[in-house]
């Protein structure tokens, strides 16, 4: 049988990082649990119609734990979680962690069902968790239908959409409590695969980062350190639970017995208003965020901020404007660089200058080291001031891609660094700034798209010769996409026609393109790859003008009335 679990950990690394204290022999649930028997009461976390104490949020971990226990699973097998920023991942992460089972929460609201379907397989889950009718395409296709099919799954739970869900006051309704013979014995190895998170590849399939609760833990432990978070916090996280942001900061708070905010505001509600009814103390999000933040701040010529201190902001750099206006208001915002192979292992302090905030990425945690390689040789190490490939490694590092060694060890350079694929430099007193990407991604608004994608997409298209994807600069979002089509010989494209033809090559509505320009040439370089870098220039210059363009779906019968929800492998 092959080994699907394969990790990069080696004894030595075991006795480091316990040596260091940033690993310990306690698992994320025990903390929890720790946290339920000393203050039961204490708010552990909330959205906008649900808040359960610690005592309340064991309960339903222990319950959901006994519940996959008795549909046959075993510690090490695979639960997938697709679900919007809801407590009951939260749940599923600590019944995941009180059994021994692998979480994959990561399963993100862009994604469709066919790709979560296909996910599903690559992981041979043995239970989901979803939302009915969610995802890019959940009005118009089936998971739990699809879902029959997938001979892994042993148990799924199908949860009605949040409010129906909250109003009945109970998390996981219909699951009975535990008996000492259906419950499992809690698991003790804080250095056993908990989460597992996959990340879109830019050419090839996503890639599954693993990791335990010593690697997750690490990481928070110097953040709560650094930026001292306690169990008086109030971490709100604007970031879905399902990305690597959103999930760090429900770790940070399940370690320090902090209350978690869970952002699930309607479109145009006040997120101003929502900070100061919380009481939040530590936001966590992307610079998108905070432009919106500021500009209902100041729309509304009102500086209070109540009890709100610090602002972690990630997914891309903030704009020095953000930074500055941020402090007059007195939140002090946190740049870093992470990645959910490393966690948010770099970042500013709260006393840093702020020349340091607007124009680093930080540095690098305890427990955690980041250093910078040649370009062209990842195993020269290159000066203080030099531009190379960063490269990392420590404590909250993955313990490798899941049945993937191949990318695990492609991914090291002969020294034991992981390889990042940013390249960035970094100064004497370690501050590190990022200069640009190996890999191809644009970033919209704090979610990666990956341009491979949508070109492998588009090029079935039969009358596209040629085609790139590259971003286009946006004040609030960052980048947008922009598809340029090259036709074939005597045909012509308009941009409706090909983002209906994306679509039904099951590209996701949240990485559609934005902008579509039809040219007659696509330049390559000697070695037949397209120069986009001459695009990019020319589309500056402009003497390349794209059309904003909006995918519409067609009209289609929703689906049935949501069913109530089911617990178990027949139930499909």
């Amino acid at each position: 049988m092959t080994n699907t679990m394969l990790t990069n950990l080696s004894t030595a690394q075991l006795a480091e990082h316990y040596a260091s204290g940033f690993w310990r022999d306690e698992t994320v649930y025990a903390l929890a649990r720790g946290h339920a028997r000393a203050t039961p009461d204490k708010p552990a976390v909330r959205n906008l119609t649900t808040r359960i104490g610690y005592g309340a949020l064991i309960e339903a971990a222990d319950r959901l734990a006994a519940d996959l226990a008795r549909a046959g699973l075993i510690a090490g097998q695979r639960v997938a979680v697709w679900l919007p920023s809801r407590v009951e991942t939260v749940v599923a992460l600590l019944a995941c962690a009180r059994n021994g089972y692998v979480c994959c929460p990561s399963l993100h609201r862009n994604h469709t069902v066919g790709e979560i379907v296909e996910l599903i397989g690559r992981m041979r889950a043995s239970a989901l968790i979803t939302e009915i009718g969610y995802g890019a395409d959940g009005d118009r296709k089936d998971l739990l239908k699809e879902a029959e099919g997938i001979a892994s799954l042993l148990r799924v739970h199908a949860l009605p959409p949040r409010s129906a869900a909250t109003d009945a006051g109970e998390l996981f309704p219909g699951i009975a409590a535990p008996n000492a013979e259906d419950q499992a014995e809690v698991a003790q190895d804080a250095n056993a695969v908990l989460y597992l998170a996959f990340t879109s590849g830019t050419t090839g399939q996503p890639k599954g980062v693993m990791h335990s609760s010593n690697t997750l833990l690490a990481n928070v432990r110097a953040i709560v350190a650094d930026w001292s978070l306690s169990a008086d916090s109030v971490i709100y996280t604007l970031s879905p639970l399902s990305h690597n942001l959103g999930f760090g900061a429900m770790i940070m708070s399940l370690l320090v017995g902090a209350e978690l905010v869970v952002h699930d505001l309607p479109g145009r509600a006040s997120v101003l208003d929502r900070i100061l009814e919380t009481g939040a103390t530590y936001l966590v999000g992307v610079p998108t965020h905070a432009i919106d933040l500021l500009k209902e701040m100041e729309a509304r010529g009102n500086p209070r901020v109540g009890a709100l201190k610090g602002f972690r902001i990630s997914g891309a750099a903030a704009p020095r404007d953000v930074v500055a206006r941020l402090l007059r208001f007195g939140v002090v915002p946190q740049s870093g660089y992470g990645m959910t192979e490393a966690g948010s292992h770099h970042y500013t302090l709260p006393d840093d200058d702020p020349e340091l905030i607007v124009n680093s990425s930080g540095r690098a945690c305890a427990g955690f080291e980041v250093r910078v390689w040649s370009k062209d040789d990842p195993e020269t190490e290159v000066p203080a001031g030099t531009v190379g490939q960063i490269g990392s490694r420590g404590a909250s590092l993955m313990l490798g891609y899941f049945d993937d060694q191949k990318a695990t060890e492609e991914s090291f350079n002969a020294l034991g660094w992981f390889m990042t694929g940013d390249l960035g430099w970094m100064d004497e007193a370690g501050y590190l700034r990022i200069t640009g990407r190996k890999k191809d991604v644009i970033i919209r608004g704090g979610h990666n798209i990956y341009p491979a994608r949508i070109e492998a997409l588009a090029m079935r298209h039969p009358d596209i010769e040629r085609v790139a994807a590259v971003p286009i600069e946006d004040d609030r979002l960052g980048e947008k996409v922009c598809l340029i089509a090259m036709p074939a010989k005597g045909r012509h494209l308009s941009g409706e026609q090909v983002l209906d033809h994306l679509d039904a090559e099951g590209l996701s509505k949240f990485d559609m393109p934005e902008y579509f320009l039809e040219v007659d040439e696509i330049p390559l370089t000697a070695s037949g790859k397209i120069l986009k870098r001459d695009l990019l220039d020319r589309i500056k210059a402009g003497n390349l003008e794209p059309a904003a363009v909006r995918w519409k779906p067609k009209p289609e019968p929703a689906l049935a009335a949501a069913a109530p929800q089911q617990a178990a492998g027949s139930e499909g």
